[in-house]
């Protein structure tokens, strides 16, 4: 029988490659709401779908282990001794994992007593004695043993498990220089580290296949050990019985009694139903088309799936006096889903709990919906701002908004937030949202309409409220709606940019890149790309044999921290240029990022992104005006090109000052803390008079640094050995200081220690205002991330307030604004400062109500201090 014409079988190491997905895939990526870590299972479930796909097996198993226990620990008691825990993450994946195959069919063996590998090794000998082709896939390298002409192991790369490497007999022998039964002899001698075998001293893979290829067989090798010399020779002699122990224990077994053999392993119809229950679970939603196309069932899983879900109702096209009157009807929350075209709206729907209606955009539907729409009637979307901007390019405002379903689902989970409507869809409801195939000209399906979108938008704001604690419905209903309202506003706004003056500063660095340029060629005496990693490594690591940096994927780190680490522990002034010469780069890019999103109007629109940080802070993006360096000499000028408008008289710039410190003394309740906030003086020259033990008079300058560096690296967790660098003196003063610190201000101490605790117990940190982000790694097993858990979670509550503080007073200005009839204007919000645009004559008006509500957003032990400037352009408004 020729290959092609024999009976396929497959047989699988379940655990292995389980536990390499698990490393290979990010376990925060994969986790469902109910917190259960599923990587190691969509890795492995993916693997298999890839592998049957290509594969086609017509006989499939997949093989465990029952436990760690086995006749080979019996015999060896160190056997994989070393082996440490599995990761919590990991434990409770296998049962799922198993429970996912027998849904979809496929038989799992594990039994007691035995490895993985062995009954991997009895049905691969079964089956090619039964005339299978077979084909293993293990990461489990004695597995190399089982190949010969019927059976192939498929072994897992170092990425995981998304390449396998083919080895058959020839690829073997090419790799090893032996055929695959003596592949075991190899490592017994050499040994096996995840086994806890230990092999011969000194001996590596080169010398014991050369030691094969001499003597034959193992065998032959150990009764002639005497006959090898050197060092390795004795070392061989007096491990002969370490040799013999591993050999014993590295042979798989051929003969295990199993429930089934190779003809009962028969690739068997899947469950559709029960494929699709325990991947809905396990919030799988990409796996089930791809489990059903494999299996050929698309229509039953379709019918399965659409089964389960609610049918949409058929969104009614009415004329807009008939919409209003359904409108007027309506109790309760309305759903509303405005579809956009050129930035306008183009149709729009709405939704109540049994029905759902929409009409095309025009001029009669927006006079006759303009009062609805404004009224404080409530009203629920799904990315609310993109529809709100819409209806203010068309004239008309929204009030009443009460529920935003992509916020909602960011605050519940701020870590990994859903970004559409149907990822909503999928999480909450278990459904999948109809869609048009964006890849069609004429797609096959069409997607849900603006009514049936209002109406799935009604029904995930049921779910996600039901998960919603108390605190955190008010965040979004009292900060972040208000806030979202406000944001439209600035992004429809904008702000005034001198093309002139930053096309002009582009070309100054330019030409100042190009002088370090040559500058740096001049150093090497060759010309060399900046640009290029690569040869930015051979440069610096080969030629100028400078110190080795962390180890990538590509070679050696040369980002620009670490080569600034690198300047400061071997200065070569070739490294200097290159710093200055990513200096100017790096500028150049940021400023013309900036210069090409000005439009014709002169002014530049950026995007605010409500949902972007797991703090709370906004961040903004196309382009980025966040990224625009913080008081230095190049930062000044790119501020410079940011103008009043026209048809406005200035601008006005109000931060806060060191509101993160403020928050921890109100958290900490340090009444040292405290006093130094309501005193009125300078409160690091207060704090450091505390810490050194001197009158505020003579706090120097250096005293004053160390202090404000110290106060803010706590809220961040720096440790003694970050300070030290930070600052740059012995890891010894920094932890002096800090003990100094503490003992002053005790209370910050024990907030600190005690906000950990908390959180460890609660699974979450909390705001002064009720937002809170979720910390499970707090209980990891992982010492790293457990720390880093650690770390963040001292600074979410603070960094959290202080967002929520700039959010309460930005929309509070800008409602204000509004509610006085000023035609000043709220541009911009940049970590903790606000960038006003002043009408004629109002700033009086505009400086009272931005310093009041910056001022009351919040009531603090101690008072927020709050920084007004005024000027023509942003860096003349400086402060």
């Amino acid at each position: 029988m020729t290959d092609s014409a024999k009976p396929t079988l497959l047989v699988v190491d379940g655990h292995s490659l389980a536990y390499r997905a698990f490393f290979a895939l990010p376990v925060d990526n994969f986790t469902t709401k109910d917190g259960q870590h599923t990587n190691g299972i969509y890795g492995f479930l993916s693997m298999l779908i890839n592998l049957i796909k290509a594969e086609k097996p017509t006989h499939l198993a997949v093989a465990f282990d029952t436990s760690r226990q086995s006749f080979r620990t019996r015999e060896y008691a160190e056997y994989k001794a070393n082996r440490s825990e599995s990761p919590s993450e990991f434990k409770g994946q296998i049962p799922l994992l198993q429970e996912c195959l027998a849904a979809m069919s496929i038989t799992v063996l594990a039994k007691e007593d035995f490895e993985a590998d062995d009954i991997l090794a009895t049905l691969a000998t079964q089956g090619a004695e039964q005339g299978f082709q077979v084909l293993v896939c293990s990461g489990d390298r004695d597995t190399i043993q089982l190949v010969n002409d019927d059976v192939t192991l498929l072994y897992p790369n170092v990425q995981g498990v998304s390449q396998l490497k083919r080895y058959d007999r020839e690829a073997v022998i090419e790799r090893y220089g032996v055929p695959p039964e003596q592949y075991p002899d190899i490592a017994a001698l050499v040994g096996e580290t995840s086994d806890n075998l230990p092999g011969v001293p000194k001996v590596g893979e080169k010398t014991a296949v050369k030691w094969l290829t001499q003597f034959g067989t193992l065998d032959d090798l150990l009764e002639n050990a005497d006959k090898v010399t050197g060092v390795v020779g004795n070392n061989l002699r007096e491990h002969l019985d370490d040799v013999r122990r591993n050999r014993t224990l590295n042979r798989l077994l051929t003969d295990v009694e199993l429930p089934q053999g190779p003809a009962d392993l028969e690739v068997q119809p899947i469950d559709a139903q029960a494929v699709r229950d325990i991947f809905a679970r396990l919030e799988f939603k990409t796996l089930i088309p791809r489990v059903a196309e494999l299996a050929g069932i698309e229509q039953q899983m379709a019918a399965v799936t659409s089964a389960a879900a609610v049918a949409a109702p058929a969104a009614k096209d009415l004329a807009p006096a008939a919409l209003v009157e359904w409108l007027d009807a309506s109790e309760g929350e309305v759903g509303v889903t405005i579809a956009i075209e050129g930035g306008l709206p183009h149709r729009i729907g709405f939704a109540t709990g049994d029905s759902a209606v929409e009409s095309t955009w025009s001029d009669e539907a927006a006079s006759a919906l303009a009062p609805w729409l404004a009224s404080e009637a409530p009203k629920i979307f799904s990315d609310a701002k993109l529809q709100v901007k819409a209806l203010r390019r068309a004239g008309l405002r929204l009030g009443g908004l009460s529920f935003d379903t992509i916020v909602a689902g960011w605050l519940l989970r701020p870590s990994f937030p859903d970004k559409t409507l149907a990822h909503l869809v999928d999480r909450y409801l278990d459904e999948k949202l109809p869609e048009a195939d964006p890849t069609q000209l004429v797609p096959e399906t069409e997607g849900a309409t603006p009514g049936q979108l209002s109406w799935y938008t009604l029904r995930v704001t049921e779910a996600l409220r039901a998960e919603m604690p108390e605190s955190v419905t008010a965040v979004l209903t009292d900060i972040e709606l208000p806030t979202l309202l406000a944001l439209a506003d600035m992004e429809i706004a904008g702000v005034a940019v001198s093309h002139e003056k930053l096309s002009g500063f582009s070309g100054e660095l330019g030409a100042r890149a190009e002088t370090i340029a040559q500058q740096a060629y001049a150093a090497i005496g060759r010309e060399v790309n900046l640009g290029s990693p690569k040869q930015l490594q051979e440069v610096l690591f080969e030629e100028l044999q400078l110190p080795k940096t962390r180890k990538t994927k590509t070679g050696y780190s040369t980002d620009a921290a670490v080569l600034a680490d690198l300047q400061e522990q071997a200065p070569h002034p070739f490294l200097d240029i290159l710093l200055q010469h990513r200096e100017a780069t790096k500028l150049r890019q940021i400023i013309e990022s900036l210069d090409t999103a000005i439009g014709a109007d002169g002014r530049i629109r950026t995007t605010y992104v409500q949902t972007g940080s797991q703090t709370g802070r906004l961040s903004s993006t196309d382009p980025n005006l966040q990224n625009i360096p913080v008081r230095t000499e190049e930062s000044r000028r790119i501020r410079a090109a940011f103008e009043v408008g026209a048809g406005y008289e200035t601008l006005l710039t109000a931060d806060y000052s060191q509101i993160e410190m403020r928050i921890m003394a109100h958290l900490s309740e340090d009444p040292g803390l405290i006093e130094a906030f309501n005193s009125g003086e300078d409160t690091h020259r207060f704090v450091g008079a505390r810490v050194f033990g001197v009158e505020p008079a003579d706090v120097d300058a250096q005293m004053r640094t160390k202090v404000k560096a110290m106060s803010y690296g706590l809220v961040y967790g720096l440790s003694a050995f970050g300070l030290s660098k930070q600052l740059r003196i012995d890891q010894s003063e920094a932890k002096q200081l800090m003990m100094e610190y503490f003992a002053r201000f005790g209370a910050v101490r024990d907030y600190l220690r005690s906000s950990v605790e908390q959180a460890r117990i609660d699974g979450y940190t909390e705001t002064i205002m009720g937002r809170r982000r979720p910390f499970p790694d707090l209980a990891s097993p992982n010492r790293v991330l457990r720390e880093n858990a650690e770390r963040a979670a001292l600074n979410a509550p603070i960094q959290g307030s202080a967002a929520d503080i700039m959010k309460v007073a930005l929309f509070r200005i800008h409602d204000e604004f509004r509610t006085q009839q000023l035609g000043s204007r709220v541009l911009m919000q940049i970590h903790d400062e606000l960038v006003v645009e002043v009408a004629p004559g109002e700033w009086d008006a505009a400086e009272r109500i931005v310093r009041a509500r910056m001022g009351d957003a919040v009531s603090l032990t101690v008072p927020l201090d709050v920084q007004i400037g005024r000027g023509a352009d942003w860096n003349e408004a400086g402060h």
